[in-house]
């Protein structure tokens, strides 16, 4: 990660290019773990010189660069007004040989807790700064993607090839993003527009018997932009559980993901600009389970369509039109052998629908007038409508109508604060109103210490289980339901520590988030025997804190640390919010040698206590357990255009459970606790060719 540095922000003034680095603050349970406590000792003896070039080009100069919207700089500007921001380059995405958007998260961003339930290409449980997965909002070059039918089903087929840049968003984001921007957002931007022709191509394999194509290409003739990117994923995957019962005879769960990306830009003149995107996914993914399981998938088709007008009135006014449609369409097959007989059992045929369509609008504009403070406002149009045969969802439509604006002091108003205050009315279909506000500030004491913060409220809008569901003999959707409501608070202070000519950066963050008007299954009555969905009164609450750090070490090294508390509890409960760890720590350590043709990474991640309930066996505790990935580059020629990679996964071969189930023996002599396994030790090796 880059050490802050002055960058100009699209005028005179500058802000602070951040640094969300890594922790030193492991804690006693982390240093009982010896093979972590060996890495981190290795990585800390180091830290006692410094003689790091900070002029390299940062994620903020890069965004400055090729942004084409106001839209595109807007984490910038956040960053800017104390919201505090995070970036993954693509570079290092590919330099630690991630295949996937997910598990570049997993090891890549302090305060972002991520577990992938089997590997690349599957659901994972996510939770930033203490959240619930379901208040982490998903974006594709600003395009909503999560899946509403059920709030905390994550995206699980975002390849790394199609990645530019990962934004990352904490605190509540509910002004400018919407719903589910309750505990921040998550920005996967694809590959941008360039003057200069290039690309890349690139293969891999993987020792789950994986492997992946991809490349992308862009160029310019006049004023047309091309991007194509497409990448094909395919494995047979790895052992999901660690015991199968003798029925479960598909045991290895194999995913077959296809994307293909297509972007346009035509500059009319230099101050109207239209850009468009068309990306599509095609996946077959197992959802297997450890008993009884014959053949058990996901087929999905997903189209993300999205065109932008970009207009620069003035120097004073610059306008941005933006229409989207998401469309997401899988069917789901689930086939079983019976336990006694091993006869074929379909539970549910090939070809049962799930899915849902989402398109709307947005307009946002930016007003300068060249005097203390500065205007954003907007309006936002979102039509959603979801169907689950599976789990039995009516196809119902929701609408939502948004405004929202905000007041910041201009860049070059005052030169060592920052601030910013807004607000947002969302008008939903049936009632579902809410309005939430953002207050953000920034002071920069000098160029070695910064206070940043932001207090808002935020919401996230019912799911469509929740508002629709209509299964037999048991609890019921309520059409009736309200938005859940949040306050939240993040407050940082930060900075560097100059050592001769290198840096280290640090910072030190506390959270807190309160939700109420809880959307959860309400007692029985007559008409609802098993419950219905409510808002009910109590508030889930968080409290925590990230520390972290980042150093280089002499001219060809640089380490980072980070080390996150939560403390996430229902009211009135003394226990931490199923599969939401209390503690968690990353750590990587880059080694890029100016003069030889490699570069050279290790990362490390540590989970605390993470517990779930598992029916009859109550509440267990899968979690303390400590993962660390090695990976190396070779750059063939002098132009570094051929590349050979080298990656292990998991190198101490770690074997622990992302999550858990119940499971009935296959005699029905009682029930086992069915544990679904991280990704084991694993090998993978890569050439690139760019061009």
């Amino acid at each position: 990660m880059s050490l802050p540095e002055p960058v100009s922000l699209c005028g005179n003034a500058q802000v602070t290019k951040q640094s969300r680095p890594f922790s030193t603050s492991w804690g006693p349970a982390l240093l009982r773990h010896r093979r972590f406590a060996a890495a981190s000792l290795l990585t800390l003896a180091a830290t006692v010189s410094f003689a790091q070039d900070t002029s390299g080009k940062g994620p903020l100069e890069e965004i400055l660069v090729t942004a084409r919207s106001i839209e595109e700089t807007l984490p910038v500007e956040l960053a800017r007004y104390g919201h505090d921001v995070e970036y993954v380059s693509a570079d290092r995405v590919r330099a630690a040989g991630y295949v996937d958007v997910s598990t570049a998260l997993q090891f890549e961003v302090p305060g972002l807790f991520v577990s992938p339930g089997s590997g690349p290409f599957d659901y994972v449980d996510v939770s930033l700064q203490g959240s619930r997965p379901g208040d982490v909002l998903w974006l594709v070059d600003g395009v909503r993607i999560n899946n509403r039918i059920f709030n905390d089903t994550s995206p699980d087929t975002l390849p790394a090839n199609m990645v530019e840049r990962i934004e990352v968003l904490k605190g509540g984001e509910s002004l400018f993003y919407g719903t589910q921007g309750v505990a921040g957002a998550i920005n996967v931007v694809t590959r941008s527009f360039s003057d200069e022709p290039g690309g890349s191509v690139t293969m891999n394999y993987d020792g789950n018997d994986g492997y992946q194509v991809g490349g992308f290409a862009r160029g310019a003739v006049g004023r047309h932009k091309f991007v194509v990117y497409s990448s094909k994923n395919e494995g047979d995957g790895y052992r999901q559980f660690a015991h199968y019962e003798p029925s479960a005879t598909d045991r290895d769960r194999s995913y077959d993901v296809t994307n293909v990306g297509l972007k346009y830009g035509l500059d009319f003149t230099d101050s109207l600009r239209l850009d468009m995107l068309y990306h599509h996914t095609d996946a077959t993914l197992d959802n297997n389970s450890a008993t009884r399981t014959k053949r058990s998938y996901n087929d999905r088709d997903e189209d993300i369509v999205s065109a932008k007008l970009a207009y620069d009135a003035s120097e004073q006014v610059q306008l941005l039109l933006k229409a989207y449609l998401h469309d997401w369409d899988t069917t789901y097959a689930n086939i079983q052998n019976d336990a006694a007989t091993g006869e074929e059992v379909v539970l549910y045929a090939p070809g049962t629908y799930w899915g849902f369509h989402d398109y709307g609008g947005s307009a946002l504009v930016r007003i300068r007038p060249g005097g203390l403070v500065d205007y954003h406002v907007g309006y936002d149009y979102q039509n959603y409508k979801a169907r689950d045969d599976v789990f039995p969802i009516a196809g119902e439509t929701e609408t939502v109508h948004a405004f929202f604006g905000e007041v910041r002091t201009a860049e070059n108003a005052f030169e060592k604060v920052a601030a910013a205050a807004g607000a947002r009315y969302n008008r939903g279909s049936g009632g579902k109103n809410a309005t939430v506000w953002n207050v953000s500030s920034r002071y920069t004491f000098n160029h070695a210490l910064y206070a940043e913060g932001v207090v808002a409220t935020a919401f996230l809008l019912p799911s469509a289980e929740q508002l629709y569901y209509i299964g037999i003999d048991d609890y019921a959707g309520n059409p009736d339901l309200q938005p859940e409501e949040s306050k939240n608070l993040n407050v940082s202070i930060g900075g560097n520590v100059r050592l001769n000519e290198a840096a280290i950066a640090w910072q030190l963050t506390g959270f807190a988030r309160d939700i109420d008007n809880l959307i959860e299954v309400g007692d029985a009555t007559d008409e609802f025997p098993n419950g219905r969905y409510q808002n009910l009164p109590g508030e889930v609450q968080v409290r925590g804190a990230e520390v972290a750090v980042a150093a280089p070490l002499g001219r060809s090294f640089r380490t980072s640390l980070s080390y996150t508390y939560s403390r996430s509890r229902a009211e009135g409960s003394d226990s931490q919010i199923a599969r939401l760890p209390e503690s968690y720590a990353k750590g990587s350590l880059q080694f890029t040698p100016a003069q030889l043709p490699m570069d050279a990474s290790a990362t490390a991640n540590w989970v605390g206590n993470v517990y779930q309930s598992v029916g009859s066996f109550g509440r267990q505790n899968y979690g303390n357990y400590f993962t660390l990935n090695l990976a190396a580059r070779y750059f063939v020629d002098a132009a570094r255009r051929h590349r050979i990679g080298v990656n292990l996964q998991n190198v101490f071969d770690e074997e622990y459970a992302t999550r858990l189930s119940s499971a009935r023996f296959d005699d029905g002599s009682g029930s086992f606790i069915a544990e679904r396994l991280g990704v084991p030790r694993t090998y993978g090796v890569s050439y690139t060719y760019e061009f």
